[in-house]
């Protein structure tokens, strides 16, 4: 069985992600910050979870990588949100963007790469204002174009080690707490995590024996 990471794996999309690569009969590895994996979720007991595991610390990252085995897939989609125009983002808020969203990637994707022996696949999950201009949400689109140019320019670095990388640009996905949020909008056109979570497996799987660099937008109806 092959080898896969996946962070932010406890998450909406996450756990969605996780449920169709266990499908697949991979073996999945977890990072996760907390001491135990929630109870909720239903498959717990069939993962290998590594606690306390901060994304944006250098040294945690690495040892993480470190200690699996022969690596075949790293699935990053542990990031952050927030909105607010330019005149109301502080310097703080700015950076914590980019350490939430862009700084975890590189640390991932950089240690992923070392991981890899020989070959493997990669998945960013960056979002549709990455490439699309979106007002209101200045620090969060720009530390996401950063996942966005990280992937394009990681898969033309690693392609002769027949490691393929690619990113996925969601829209709003629909989930509980985007739900609560924004309680007014058209759920049924965003996309569903499970919907993204045939996308995602496919590109970090071996049938996808081309596709790389790409940016690949899955944004339903919305």
């Amino acid at each position: 069985m092959k080898h896969v990471v996946v962070t932010g794996g406890t998450g909406g999309l996450g756990v969605a992600v996780v449920e169709r690569l266990l499908a697949d009969g991979a073996t999945v590895h977890l990072p996760i910050m907390e001491a135990a994996l929630p109870a909720h979720l239903p498959w717990r007991d069939r993962v290998h979870a590594v606690p306390g595991v901060s994304l944006d610390r250098e040294d945690q990252v690495a040892a993480f990588y470190a200690g699996l085995p022969g690596l075949w897939a790293s699935i990053h989609l542990v990031g952050g949100f927030a909105m607010a125009k330019i005149t109301e983002t502080s310097l703080a808020e700015f950076e914590k963007q980019w350490r939430l969203n862009t700084a975890t990637c590189f640390l991932t994707c950089r240690e992923a790469v070392r991981a890899m022996k020989s070959g493997g696949r990669i998945v960013n999950v960056a979002a549709r204002p990455a490439v699309t201009p979106t007002a209101g949400m200045i620090a969060y689109a720009t530390a996401k174009a950063g996942v966005a140019a990280l992937t394009q320019a990681l898969a033309a670095e690693v392609l002769a080690q027949d490691i393929l990388v690619n990113a996925v640009l969601p829209s709003t996905i629909d989930t509980p707490a985007n739900r609560a949020s924004m309680p007014k909008a058209d759920h049924d056109a965003w996309p569903k995590p499970a919907q993204l979570a045939e996308t995602i497996a496919f590109l970090a799987s071996d049938r996808n024996a081309l596709t790389t660099g790409t940016l690949v937008p899955v944004y339903g109806r919305a």
